[in-house]
């Protein structure tokens, strides 16, 4: 479920915390009279009425002070990189001042929707600048209207179909879920769901295998508009799949879906222009307990050195974690980013296009090593 990820900022004091908490109505933020109580960006998933889905976050003042200051700000801007919405919260006593001026700049630079909203409406208020709503986090007054207003930037954000523009009503979708050590147990992982969902939605009727019973699958159900698997069983799956029907992975599905299809795919011609001993950046958006056959930090790197006969120096990242500085590398290769916002793929591809490092997702890498790129792109 792609998640608006909506994000508070402003200096420290000016209520942004309290704010959080009235706009969630939940205790989510940690309220103090010091000066900054909020010392790293807390984030809530949760569905929020009448926003839908989202991720609030909460992060520390843009002024703190001090060596730890530093980092705090650093942590704060690092948010920008996810944010969907921005809410600059400004302190009604102090007003607009060059930290949330700097704070806009950042917003227009990086195309960030924003609200500026002056708090503490309880106590006597400076100017209020053109465009900003006046709140009090603290007598619940004017969150109503946020909130309305939140929700209207989210009705106009445009987001692309996920599989639905590619199906028709009553269309077959065989999905191929294999299940081996590394697969979660008793649940799908949230491409496998998100495509279900949106299949449903569309009025198709998906199917969803193991890769084992994919043949059995295939003669007893038809016609089929369209198999999507797992990237890691495409050698298996693209020789039981006649030619004739479509063929993709979750992992390109997720690529079409956050705007990254056409880089990624680019990115993956470097596969065959890599020097041995190169450096390779592999990148997961989510963390989880890394398996003996793990794909990011074994199958991948294996597959690699099987392809092109080189050896190469790898390094590995996850979560939030993603280098500023890209130069090092000659290659990234990211996963499907189901977990990470489109906003915050977008930043990640943006920053290796800017520093001319080549990127590509799994998916799309496996698809060009297993020689059935072409295929895989083509949805039919």
């Amino acid at each position: 479920m792609e998640r608006t990820h909506i994000a508070f900022f402003g200096r420290r004091n000016a209520g942004k915390s309290s704010l959080v908490n009235r706009f969630t109505s939940q205790e989510l933020s940690i309220v103090s009279d010091v000066a900054g109580t909020t010392t790293d960006p807390v984030r809530k998933t949760m569905e929020l009425l009448p926003l839908g889905p989202v991720v609030i976050i909460d992060t520390p003042g843009i002024d703190d002070e001090g060596t730890l200051g530093s980092l705090r700000i650093e942590r704060s801007l690092r948010v920008l990189d996810e944010t969907d919405i921005a809410i600059l919260v400004v302190d009604g006593s102090l007003g607009v001042g060059d930290d949330e001026k700097q704070l806009i700049e950042a917003f227009m630079h990086k195309k960030i929707p924003y609200l500026v909203v002056i708090n503490k409406g309880d106590l006597d208020v400076t100017a209020v600048p053109d465009g900003a709503m006046v709140v009090s986090a603290l007598k619940g007054e004017g969150i109503e209207e946020l909130k309305e207003k939140v929700a209207v930037i989210i009705r106009q954000r445009k987001t692309r179909p996920l599989v639905s523009d590619l199906v028709e009503e009553g269309d077959i979708v065989v999905l191929v879920v294999p299940i081996d050590k590394s697969a979660p147990k008793d649940r799908l992982i949230l491409p496998q769901q998100m495509v279900i969902r949106d299949l449903l939605g569309a009025g198709a009727i998906p199917v969803v295998v193991k890769d084992t019973e994919l043949e059995l699958a295939l003669g007893k159900v038809g016609p089929v508009r369209m198999v999507i698997t797992d990237s890691q069983a495409f050698a298996k799956v693209s020789k039981i799949v006649p030619r004739e029907i479509p063929l993709t992975s979750f992992s390109i599905i997720m690529a079409r879906f956050k705007g990254i299809l056409d880089q990624s795919i680019e990115g993956a011609d470097m596969l065959d222009e890599l020097a041995d001993g190169a450096k390779i950046l592999i990148s997961e958006g989510c963390t989880h307990h890394r398996q003996c056959e793990d794909i990011g930090t074994v199958k991948l790197p294996s597959w690699i050195r099987e392809y092109t006969g080189k050896d190469f120096e790898f390094s590995f990242t996850s979560g939030l974690e993603f280098p500023k500085e890209l130069s090092a590398y000659d290659l990234i290769i990211h996963c499907g980013a189901c977990m990470l916002g489109e906003t915050e793929v977008n930043s990640r591809y943006r920053k290796a296009k800017d520093q001319g490092i080549p990127m590509t997702n799994y998916g799309i890498a496996i698809g060009k090593m297993k020689g059935i790129l072409k295929r895989v792109i083509d949805f039919g």
